[in-house]
C-alpha cells in the first residue's frame, strides 16, 4: 500500500503543484472514489480511483527536466540538417531519450534554456497566456533614451502585431554601449534582436538569465543540472 495524502498524489502524477492541488480539493473539484474529496484525505493511487474535473490522473511518469547554459554557435534544436551543434549534443546520451527543447534561443544568443520530456510543461512555459516571464542581460549599441526604451516597455508593432509591454531596466553604459535588463512575457522569433535594432540599438550581447523562477545562477556556459521536482512544479500552476 503507498497510502499519501491527495496533494501529494495529484502533484506526484505531474498534473500541478500541491498548492494548486489543495485549491482544487477545496473546490470540490477532486473526487475520491465517486465523492467529494476532503482537505487532509489519504488515499492509494493503487487502489483509490481520483478524478481532478471529472478526469483520471495521468499515469506517472518519469518526468525529466534539465537546465542548460547554452553558449554561442549552439543550435535550440534536436537535430540539424547542415550538421551544427546542437542543445542536446551537451546533454549525455543516456539522458536524451524524449527530451526536446522549451522554446528556443539564437545560435548568435546564450544562456538559460530548459529540455523535457514533460508536454503539459512545456505548454505552460510557450504560450503566452500563461504569462511567464523570461529575463535577459542585453548589451546594445548606443545609449538610448528614456523616450526609446518607453517605446520599448509600451510594445511596438512587429510582423502585423504588437507586442506585449515589457520590463526595461537600465543596468549599466560602458563607452557606447548599453547593458540593460529586459523581462518579456512572450518570445517571438529574435523579439529583443528585432526591435532594438528598429530602435537604433542593435545587440552586441544577449544572454537570458532566467525563465520564470528558474535562473543560471551561476551554471557555466555548456553545463547543464537536472531540476528538482519542487523547481518547476510550480510552473504548471
Amino acid at each position: 500500500m503507498e497510502i499519501s495524502r491527495l496533494q501529494k498524489i495529484i502533484s506526484g502524477s505531474g498534473l500541478l503543484s500541491r498548492r494548486k492541488a489543495d485549491l482544487l480539493i477545496k473546490q470540490g473539484r477532486v473526487t475520491l472514489n465517486g465523492r467529494r474529496a476532503l482537505i487532509g484525505e489519504k488515499a492509494d493511487p493503487k487502489s483509490d480511483r481520483i478524478l481532478v474535473d471529472g478526469k483520471d490522473l495521468p499515469k506517472k511518469k518519469n518526468h525529466k527536466v534539465f537546465l542548460l547554459n547554452k553558449p554561442h554557435g549552439i543550435i535550440s534544436t534536436c537535430q540539424d540538417n547542415h550538421g551544427r551543434k546542437t542543445i542536446l549534443s551537451l546533454i549525455p546520451f543516456d539522458l536524451r531519450p524524449g527530451l526536446h527543447p522549451i522554446g528556443r534561443l539564437d545560435s548568435d544568443s546564450r544562456g538559460a534554456i530548459l529540455l523535457t520530456n514533460h508536454g503539459e510543461l512545456t505548454l505552460r512555459l510557450t504560450h503566452p497566456s500563461y504569462s511567464h516571464t523570461k529575463t535577459y542581460m542585453v548589451w546594445v549599441n548606443g545609449q538610448p533614451n528614456q523616450s526609446i526604451l518607453n517605446n520599448w516597455r509600451k510594445g511596438l508593432l512587429i510582423d502585423g502585431k504588437m507586442t506585449m509591454p515589457a520590463t526595461i531596466e537600465v543596468i549599466e553604459i560602458i563607452n557606447n554601449k548599453t547593458l540593460l535588463k529586459v523581462i518579456l512575457k512572450e518570445g517571438r522569433n529574435r523579439q529583443i534582436r528585432r526591435i532594438a535594432s528598429l530602435l537604433g540599438h542593435p545587440v552586441q550581447d544577449l544572454q537570458r538569465i532566467a525563465i520564470s523562477n528558474i535562473k543560471l545562477n551561476g551554471l557555466k556556459e555548456g553545463k547543464w543540472r537536472e531540476l528538482k521536482t519542487k523547481e518547476w512544479i510550480s510552473l504548471l500552476d
